[in-house]
């Protein structure tokens, strides 16, 4: 069942206005998981947490729990219960790449790589898809941004030496290897948002001269990853024409960002098993119940 016609499902079986879509009124985060977020986020701490992040989710639990809402719709809901199934259809809506990226430690947003980028059709090949190339293009575009946006947004006061960072003047950056994994063919029309994240926290003193970065490339038609890349980078001195060590500057801001990676996973896991939660206490009470019979439209399930 496509997501549109499982909408329209929804709406019809509920016949009620866009407030029972408010995400209120979907269980609230346990008490253990709670904690966790507090503790982290508590004055914008940027310190790693010291319990380990919920577990991971299934790969396609999107699709997963749109099929299982559709279960539950189709067997029949009472108004409340579909109201609480479109108040989850809207967060897969809404939040679906925050979460998908944050679940990983990628950080979101416009400024921290490619946002809802639109697939050119002059980007395809003969194949009738993307053309493999274009994913490096792609993946190169988002790390100049996720440059940028430390440069611009973020330590303002290396905004120089940032920038410089992207050309052969001073010290700058030199990609050792690149490679990509790509999970299925994208084609257009389709949108992607692209992101980065590093891989571990660089350490040592002096700092490392080198360091990994992981990218994703998010398919909005499909909301799924189309293709993952890795990036090993090295740090680079033009003027001495070697591999030096990373800036001060750029080293401590990089270990403030792989906490931040580490919040995100705990935020957005944490939110994506609130609404598995969700899920399966609606399948409890409807279909996945010792007494449950199945409603054929009687007029007495629907006034219910």
């Amino acid at each position: 069942m496509s997501f549109q016609r499982l909408n329209k499902l929804v709406s019809s079986r509920a016949a009620v206005s866009s407030r029972v879509c408010a995400t209120s009124s979907l269980p609230k985060i346990s008490p253990c998981l709670a904690s966790t977020l507090a503790r982290q986020s508590s004055n914008n701490s940027i310190e790693t947490a010291t319990s380990p992040p919920p577990p991971a989710p299934s790969p396609r639990w999107i699709d997963d729990l749109r099929t299982r809402i559709g279960k539950c719709v189709v067997f029949g809901c009472n108004n409340q219960q579909v109201s609480r199934a479109a108040a989850v259809l809207r967060a897969l809506a809404l939040e679906w790449k925050d979460l998908i990226a944050g679940s990983e430690g990628f950080l979101t947003g416009g400024r921290r790589g490619l946002d809802g980028q639109q697939i050119a059709w002059g980007e395809m090949d003969s194949f009738g898809h993307v053309n493999n190339v274009n994913y490096y293009r792609f993946a190169e575009s988002a790390r100049v941004n996720w440059i940028t946006n430390f440069s611009v947004h973020v330590d303002p006061a290396h905004r120089t030496e940032w920038a410089e960072l992207m050309s052969p003047k001073a010290t700058g950056l030199i990609m050792k290897s690149l490679k990509c994994d790509f999970k299925f063919p994208m084609v257009y029309p389709d949108k992607i948002s692209v992101y980065h994240k590093l891989r571990i926290r660089p350490t040592g003193d002096p700092a490392p001269s080198a360091f990994m970065l992981d990218c994703i490339v998010l398919s909005h038609q499909h909301r799924r990853i189309a293709a993952r890349l890795e990036e090993d980078i090295v740090v680079y001195d033009y003027k001495a024409a070697r591999k030096t060590n990373m800036p001060p500057f750029m080293a401590e801001l990089f270990s403030e960002t792989y906490s931040l990676q580490e919040q995100a996973i705990v935020k957005a896991r944490t939110r994506i098993w609130d609404l598995i939660n969700a899920v399966e206490k609606l399948e409890k009470e409807t279909w996945d119940r010792a007494d449950a019979v199945e409603d054929l439209g009687s007029a007495k399930g629907a006034a219910q």
